[in-house]
């Protein structure tokens, strides 16, 4: 199915404006991991996809990163022919080639393994996912630590998959190369970087 330029949703409302401002918040959430963050911008966005989602795509996707997208995402073809229109950003096939990764159906999400882990020498050409989830404001708690976090941090949050943590472990064994991820809840964020350690979870 093609879908005509005519059909797409805008981007964001003030192109320059929102992008700065949108790397600002995914920057802060990167240095201060676990912690919510708002993505207040105005965007328009393809059906499936979450505004936080496709503000985030707007800011750091371009001609030169590629994207993989889950098949929640791959079954809407209005997405990338979004991103296409928008960004400029080729649509990979394989995981391991891909500098982001846009998962509408976290659940179904493949092994870490198969996303690009970055090399001794160049730790930051892995994949960067990019995870639409449940909630991030009610749910389980997990406590955090880690650069950037004084002593422990709480995130409250409804995860998909639900043993995320678990295969974010992989992190530690791999570390300076690994798999940074971006969870978001509509117009929420938080960045959970590979240094990034589960120190315990609970209802």
């Amino acid at each position: 199915m093609t879908v005509a330029t005519t059909e797409l949703q805008p981007g964001f409302a003030d192109k320059v404006l929102s992008a700065q401002s949108t790397f600002r918040t995914v920057m802060e959430a990167m240095a201060r991991p676990g912690q919510v963050m708002p993505a207040n911008d105005e965007v328009g966005r393809p059906p499936s996809m979450m505004a936080g989602v496709a503000a985030i795509a707007l800011t750091l996707l371009d001609q030169d990163t590629p994207v993989w997208l889950d098949p929640a995402f791959v079954g809407v073809p209005e997405v990338s022919a979004w991103l296409k229109f928008h960004t400029g950003a080729p649509v990979v096939m394989r995981p391991e080639l891909a500098s982001f990764a846009l998962v509408a159906a976290p659940a179904m999400l493949p092994d870490l393994a198969s996303f690009a882990l970055g090399t001794p020498e160049y730790p930051d050409r892995s994949t960067t996912l990019i995870l639409q989830v449940p909630s991030l404001s009610e749910g389980q708690t997990f406590r955090l630590r880690g650069p950037g976090i004084d002593g422990t941090t709480s995130l409250t949050a409804t995860l998909e998959p639900n043993d995320l943590f678990a295969r974010l472990s992989i992190n530690e064994a791999l570390f300076p190369r690994g798999i940074d991820v971006i969870l978001v809840d509509d117009r929420s964020l938080v960045a959970i970087p590979r240094t990034t350690r589960l120190a315990s979870a609970g209802v």
